[in-house]
């Protein structure tokens, strides 16, 4: 991709906002924004009875409480798994014995940069959580195939907890 003129417009505490200008193929050169985020991880642990635990949090953006997985946002050079691991516990208080790939998603390719790394967790230990202090958290447990179906009807509306969804329910037993 051939840029020029980039200019950070703005840097804030979780993304920055870059405007530059891209060249576009024989169409020439076209002015974009882009909001660059440090990317996040999404865990959706799944018990032994095929139940899965979700959280309800408050979501300002999206002026509503969503049903999502256990999600956070990556360290500067942090492994994925890792942050995942960290993650699941603070916000649920379970420990996986195992963590399978399910894959990555752009969540807004037209503006954003930012990758979230999907996990499904399995052998699962149940501790203590310990959110955030700015975060207020409820979990969840409902059995896998209702919160598919949660998905298609619109109950969950949250992309990663979406596609981590449809994406554990189709792999391989």
């Amino acid at each position: 991709m051939e840029t020029r003129n980039g200019v950070t417009l703005f840097q804030g505490l979780v993304v920055n906002i870059e405007q530059m200008d891209v060249k576009v193929g024989t169409k020439g050169w076209h002015t974009y924004q882009i909001i660059r985020h440090p990317g996040g991880v999404g865990v959706l642990p799944l018990h032994a009875d095929g139940t899965v635990t979700l959280i309800r949090q408050l979501r300002p953006a999206a002026d509503a409480f969503m049903l999502e997985l256990p999600a956070g946002r990556l360290g500067h050079g942090e492994d994925p798994a890792q942050c995942g691991r960290r993650e699941l516990a603070e916000e649920t208080g379970l420990i996986a014995e195992s963590l399978e790939p399910l894959g990555h998603l752009h969540t807004s390719p037209g503006v954003f940069d930012e990758v979230v790394h999907l996990y499904l967790a399995t052998g699962l230990t149940q501790g203590e959580a310990d959110p955030e202090v700015y975060e207020d958290i409820e979990t969840m447990r409902l059995p896998l195939a209702e919160a598919v179906q949660m998905a298609v009807d619109g109950g969950i509306s949250d992309g990663k907890t979406i596609t981590a969804l449809f994406r554990a329910s189709r792999r391989a037993p």
